[in-house]
C-alpha cells in the first residue's frame, strides 16, 4: 500500500461525498444535544429527559465539543439575565457583530472562567462522579478518544477532516451565529425588551435554535416555533423522545382563548394578558398602525404637509422609547403633535405594557388599573383602539 492510500484508509470505504454526508450526520447529533439537552433541558427546565437520553448526550457533548454542562448553562443563564448590558457573555449589540460572529468561542471561554458567574448561574447542573471525574477535568480526552475513532473508520485524512468539522461546527453555528446573528439581522414576532431576531422560519440546520427571538419571548419553553409557517426541528425531535417514554415537556408558550366580552376585567383576565403579554403587545401594535393608517388618510385632505411629517414616522411607533436615538424622538414628538388620536393610542400602549412590569402593586391593584386602561381606551374616540380593549376583556 502507497503513502496516498495509507492516508486514506479506513474500515470504511467511501466516496467524498459520503464523508461529507458522515460528518453533517455527526455534527447534527451534537446540535440536537445541545439544544435538546444543554438549552432547553439543563439552562431553562423546559424539559425533564430520562437519564439514558440525557447521559447519552452528556456523552456525545464530551467526544465531540469537550462542553461542560454548568459551564455552558450558567454562561447560558447569564445571558438571559443581563441580556445586552455589559454584562452579557456575548452580546453583538455591546461586543459587536463581528467579534461574536468569528470569536464568539473565545468570549464563552472568557466567561467559563469567572467563578462567580458558575457560582450564581450554574446551579442544579450534574453534579455526579463522572462529571467530577471524568466529563468536567479531562475535557479534551473526548476529542481525542473521537479523532482516533475517526481515523480508524474513515482513514487519516478523512477522519481529521471530520474531526475538524465536529470542532469548529458548534463554535461557530452556536457561539457565533446564534449569539451573533440571533441578536442583530432577521425578523422579530415579539417586541421583548433585548435585540433578539428569528434569523429564519425554518430551524433545520441548528435544530430549531434558529427561532431565537421567540425563545426570548418565552424563554422556559421546549417548543421554538410560535407561527403556523415556523418549523422547529428539536421540537420534533423532543416529541418523538417523548413517544418513546425518553422526555416529558414541563412547558410551551402560552395559547390565548379568547371567550365572550366581560363587562369588566377580573383576575383571569389579569392572568391572560400578563401571560400573554408578547402577543397583546403585537396586536396592539397591529391596533396602533390602523389608528396611523386613518390619521394619515385624514390628514392627507385636510392637511398635507402635516401628513407628510407624519408618514416619515411609520417604522418608529411601534419600537420602545428606549430604543429611539435623539433626532428619531423628536421626530417622532413632532408627528404626535399633529394628531392626537393617535398621540393617545401611542401613549397608552407605554401604560399597557407597564401594567406587567409593576411588580410591587398587589393583583387587586393591577386589575383595577387595568379595568381603567380598559375605560380610558373604550372611551377615547379612538376606533381601533376601542375595539383592541374589547377584545382584551375577552381573554380567558
Amino acid at each position: 500500500m502507497d503513502t496516498a492510500s495509507w492516508l486514506f484508509a479506513g474500515l470504511i470505504d467511501l466516496p467524498w461525498w459520503g464523508y461529507v454526508l458522515v460528518a453533517l450526520a455527526l455534527t447534527h447529533v451534537t446540535i440536537a444535544a445541545v439544544t435538546i439537552y444543554l438549552h432547553r433541558c439543563q439552562a431553562h427546565r423546559a424539559l425533564d429527559l430520562h437519564p439514558v437520553a440525557a447521559h447519552f448526550f452528556r456523552f456525545w457533548l464530551w467526544l465531540t465539543t469537550g462542553m461542560v454542562t454548568k459551564e455552558w448553562a450558567a454562561i447560558h443563564r447569564k445571558h438571559h439575565a443581563k441580556c445586552e448590558t455589559a454584562e452579557d457573555p456575548h452580546s453583538p449589540q455591546i461586543h459587536g457583530i463581528n467579534r461574536v460572529l468569528w470569536g464568539g468561542v473565545f468570549l464563552y471561554v472568557r466567561e467559563s472562567r469567572n467563578r462567580e458567574t458558575m457560582e450564581r448561574y450554574g446551579h442544579g447542573t450534574p453534579d455526579d462522579w463522572v462529571e467530577r471525574r471524568v466529563y468536567s477535568r479531562y475535557t479534551l480526552s473526548g476529542l481525542t478518544i473521537m479523532g482516533l475513532v475517526d481515523v480508524a473508520l474513515f482513514g487519516v485524512v478523512p477522519g481529521l477532516l471530520i474531526l475538524a468539522t465536529q470542532i469548529v461546527w458548534i463554535p461557530f453555528w452556536a457561539a457565533g451565529v446564534i449569539n451573533g446573528v440571533g441578536h442583530f439581522w432577521g425578523y422579530r414576532n415579539w417586541q421583548t425588551g433585548d435585540a433578539s431576531t428569528n434569523i429564519v422560519p425554518f430551524g433545520i440546520l441548528i435544530g430549531g435554535e434558529e427561532l431565537h427571538n421567540n425563545h426570548h419571548a418565552f424563554a422556559s419553553s421546549a417548543k421554538l416555533s410560535n407561527k403556523w409557517y415556523e418549523f422547529d426541528l428539536g421540537w420534533a425531535y423532543i416529541r418523538a423522545l417523548a413517544a418513546l417514554g425518553l422526555a416529558h415537556v414541563k412547558k410551551t408558550p402560552p395559547r390565548l382563548r379568547v371567550g365572550a366580552v366581560k363587562p369588566a376585567i377580573d383576575l383571569e383576565t389579569l392572568h391572560a394578558v400578563i401571560a400573554n403579554r408578547y402577543e397583546v403587545l403585537a396586536k396592539y401594535a397591529a391596533s396602533l398602525k390602523a389608528t396611523y393608517a386613518e390619521e394619515l388618510a385624514h390628514l392627507k385632505s385636510r392637511a398635507p404637509h402635516d401628513a407628510a411629517v407624519l408618514r416619515r414616522v411609520r417604522r418608529w411607533l411601534t419600537r420602545d422609547d428606549h430604543k429611539l436615538a435623539g433626532t428619531e424622538r423628536a421626530a417622532l414628538e413632532e408627528s404626535l403633535a399633529k394628531s392626537s388620536a393617535l398621540q393617545t393610542a401611542y401613549r397608552m400602549r407605554a401604560e399597557l405594557a407597564a401594567l406587567w412590569n409593576r411588580s410591587s402593586a398587589t393583583r387587586e391593584q393591577l386589575v383595577a388599573q387595568l379595568q381603567d386602561w380598559c375605560h380610558r381606551a373604550e372611551s377615547s374616540g379612538v376606533g381601533p383602539l376601542r375595539d383592541f380593549s374589547l377584545r382584551l376583556r375577552s381573554y380567558a
